[in-house]
């Protein structure tokens, strides 16, 4: 696959994660401001069984598909009938389990929010499909126009609902409308269609790639959302909703960087999973990439993470802020991890990533169980020691199958680390000055940006003179 194919699939990729994550942004904060902390809080309840029910549908025959290098219609046919019937199975279970779910956290109405948001996992599953279809074909334009088209009219049904004055139902119109408006316009613009044919031998073929991927997933998913569950239960939908919202604007970032990155290169991977060397180079630069893009972004969201908050949110949610800064830390290691996995995934060893999830999930759980007791923000700071232990565990199997270990990536990662906290301590700096919250957020933006941009130059960083060639048209190295 060229190098250039690989970049412009970035590129359209990059910019849909941008625009959807500016009008998520912007619709969330509007929502936050119209709606209650327990509102958010109800909802992110909800939202604890459907994301686990969206990995069941969503996850490993997906990737399955991409992963198989001659995966044909027949392969794709199999999946969306199976994915079709499995999503109605798990919506049914969801809707008896429902009065089961609202009695435990103590909330009558989540009944019925449950078994209207539910209806997302039907939805996720036939788009499923489509997506696994134009990932595998590098055709991330479409996904561009899909996406951004959904997001608006979520974005339009959320914010008018909250208007109008029905609380709990604007975040769930939300969550349904953008996956339905994505699926719905994919099936316009994507040439893909299932055949009426069937074939159980294709299928099992790709489930043997994909279950040990979607246990993988499943437990990741659990538990996440465990902490969630913890929280809700044992503390308050409003402990809940700050634990949430802390988390959501490192998440965007996240979003942007991390799935942009993996989204392509997975498949990227997938189609040169033969050549080791190249899959190392690959991965080496996706590592180099993703740290140098995320560090920044992470400490210096977490520097103005109190401005932030007061500007955009307003007050009542200045309790987000050490949810929000110890999300930064434990993100910033995201890519790493991803890129990681996304190596292994790609040449076929979903053995290796079942019993890695299932080591770091063991210790996940040891350590929740330490603090469970010792309030919320220490629920959120055992993320930051899990993504430490991570790093060198999911980095370990690909000393082996590639010859890229910890200490190779920690070398490669190490430079935009002392870049990112130099440049930490000059917004931070800046942020002394006795000026007006607008004023003082602006200021430390611009110095952040400048300073690292001077430093990445001063440094000769590989990765800054890349994005110039990408960001600059007829731009060269130096």
């Amino acid at each position: 696959m060229g190098k250039k194919k690989v970049l412009n699939a970035l590129a359209w990729k990059f910019s849909e994660r941008i625009l959807a994550q500016m009008v998520n942004l912007a619709i969330s904060i509007l929502l936050a401001r119209l709606l209650s902390p327990s509102d958010y809080g109800q909802v992110s309840i909800v939202m604890i069984f459907i994301s686990i029910a969206d990995i069941l549908v969503n996850y490993s025959l997906s990737n399955a598909l991409i992963q198989k290098k001659d995966a044909d219609n027949l392969d794709f046919s199999s999946v969306f009938y199976f994915n079709s019937v499995f999503s109605v199975l798990i919506y049914m279970i969801l809707y008896f389990c429902a009065p089961g779910i609202s009695s435990f956290f103590g909330y009558d109405g989540l009944t019925l929010v449950v078994r209207v948001l539910a209806l997302r996992v039907i939805i996720v599953a036939l788009n499923s499909v489509q997506q696994a279809y134009v990932s595998k074909h590098m055709m991330f334009r479409k996904f561009f126009f899909s996406t951004l088209a959904g997001t608006i009219l979520a974005a339009c049904t959320g914010g008018y609902l909250a208007f109008c004055g029905f609380g709990i139902w604007a975040l769930a119109a939300q969550y349904l409308v953008n996956p339905f408006v994505d699926t719905v316009v994919l099936w316009f613009t994507v040439k893909w269609r299932p055949v009426a044919k069937f074939s159980r031998y294709r299928l099992m073929g790709l489930f043997d790639f994909g279950w040990k991927l979607l246990l993988s997933g499943v437990m990741d998913r659990v538990y996440i959302e465990l902490k969630s569950i913890i929280i809700g239960k044992f503390y308050s939908s409003v402990d809940l909703a700050y634990y949430k919202n802390g988390q959501q604007y490192p998440q965007v970032i996240i979003n942007n960087i991390n799935t942009s990155i993996s989204s392509v290169f997975f498949p990227a991977l997938s189609n040169e999973q033969e050549n080791k060397e190249k899959v190392k180079n690959m991965l080496r630069a996706a590592v180099r990439m993703g740290a140098y893009v995320l560090f920044p972004c992470m400490i210096g969201l977490a520097v103005v993470a109190d401005n932030l908050i007061e500007i955009v949110l307003t007050d009542k949610w200045l309790p987000c802020v050490p949810y929000l800064r110890v999300a930064c830390f434990t993100y910033a290691l995201y890519p790493i991890h991803t890129a990681n996995l996304d190596a292994m995934k790609a040449m076929g060893r979903t053995d290796i990533m079942l019993k890695l999830e299932i080591v770091k999930k063991m210790i996940g759980v040891i350590l929740l169980m330490a603090v469970l007791r010792h309030g919320v923000f220490m629920i959120a700071f055992i993320g930051i020691i899990q993504a430490v232990i991570s790093i060198f565990l999911n980095s370990a199997p690909n000393k082996k199958l590639m010859g890229y270990g910890y200490w190779e990536q920690l070398k490669d990662i190490l430079p935009s680390i002392l870049r990112g906290g130099i440049m930490g301590l000059i917004v931070w700096g800046v942020g002394l000055l006795q000026m007006s919250a607008i004023v003082e957020i602006i200021l430390q933006i611009l110095a952040g940006i400048l300073s690292y941009c001077i430093l990445s130059a001063l440094t000769g960083a590989i990765e800054f003179t890349s994005l110039l060639k990408i960001l600059v048209p007829g731009g060269k190295r130096k």
